[in-house]
This record gives structure tokens, sequence and C-alpha cells, in this order.
């Protein structure tokens, strides 16, 4: 069994394109093995011979799924699909129904913001369910006060009541809005 695993993170959406995320997940395949296999040194070798930048992305999506083929269950989890950029998120998510379609030992895990399940509904099986995960308000309202108070310990008279009692409820409103 293998947890291969990804995070989409929006301070990087620029380097998140498919072929670096596919590439990924074949480095996170690679180390689970006792040294690398050889169909990825040969297959990253043949494409620098044929002066190329690289593999593209069918070549990688291929090269997953041979690199997993021993494994008997791949659980492939990937966090916050909704921060990728639209075009990347696109053909990454084209490229994991094809690992799917392709690698029947591929169990797919993915997170992400209530707005893009259609997109996900489109590219990927219908064979899914859905959690709807609710931030809970008294956590929230419980971190923020911390947080702020410790922003208070560190430098008293930064932020007036008013302040504080806007923040915990502006922040509380976007959660809800979630």
């Amino acid at each position: 069994m293998a947890v291969i695993f990804l995070y989409c993170d929006y301070q990087t959406q620029k380097d998140q394109s498919a072929v670096n995320m596919i590439g990924g997940l074949i480095r996170q395949a690679a180390l689970r093995a006792p040294r690398i296999p050889s169909e990825i040194k040969s297959a990253f070798d043949e494409s620098k011979q044929e002066g190329g930048d690289g593999l593209q992305l069918p070549d990688m999506v291929k090269l997953f799924v041979q690199v997993i083929g021993s494994i008997e269950v791949v659980y492939l989890c990937v966090d916050a699909v909704d921060e990728m950029l639209p075009q990347h998120r696109l053909e990454f998510l084209r490229a994991l129904r094809q690992i799917v379609q392709e690698a029947p030992n591929v169990r797919l895990f993915l997170t992400g913001r209530p707005y893009i399940r259609a997109e996900l509904d489109k590219h990927l099986t219908k064979r899914a369910y859905d959690i709807h995960i609710v931030a809970d308000q008294r956590d929230i309202t419980r971190y923020l006060s911390r947080k702020m108070d410790d922003d208070d310990d560190q430098d008293p008279g930064l932020m007036t009541e008013d302040l504080k009692n806007d923040i915990m409820k502006t922040m509380l409103e976007k959660a809800s809005e979630m």
C-alpha cells in the first residue's frame, strides 16, 4: 500500500502545473521503491536525448501508472484542489481521470471548496462521496481570541476592543459563507 499526496498552495499557483504535479506523484512513488525504477530513468534520459525540455503530460501519466503498477493499493490524496489556477486544474483533473481509468489500484481523495464540485464531477467519475465540512463557530472564536490576546501581549494597545470585535464578526461571517 502507498499513500501519495499533494498540497495545492495558493501562494505557489504558477508552479502547480499538471506536469509538475504529476511529476511530484512520480517522485513520491519512486521513493517508495528500493531503487529508482528503470522506467523513470530511461524515460527522462530519452526525453533529453531528443532535445526536448523534458517529459510531456501524457508521458508523465503513463510513467506514473507504470511505477505504481506493482503496488496493491495507492491512496492518492490531493488537498485544496481549488487553489490551483483554473487552466492547470483542468489539465490536472484530466490527468487524474486517466490515472484512475488506467490504474484500478488507485483510490482518489480530493479536498476543495464547494464551488469546484461541478468541475470535479465533469472530469472525474461519479462514484464519489461528498462530505461537507463546516467550521465550528466556537472553534473559530476561541482561536481568534487566543491569537488576538497573543498579539495584545506582544504589543499592548495594538488593537482596540472595537477592532477586535470587528475582526471577530468579519471572520465568523466569512467562515459561514464557505
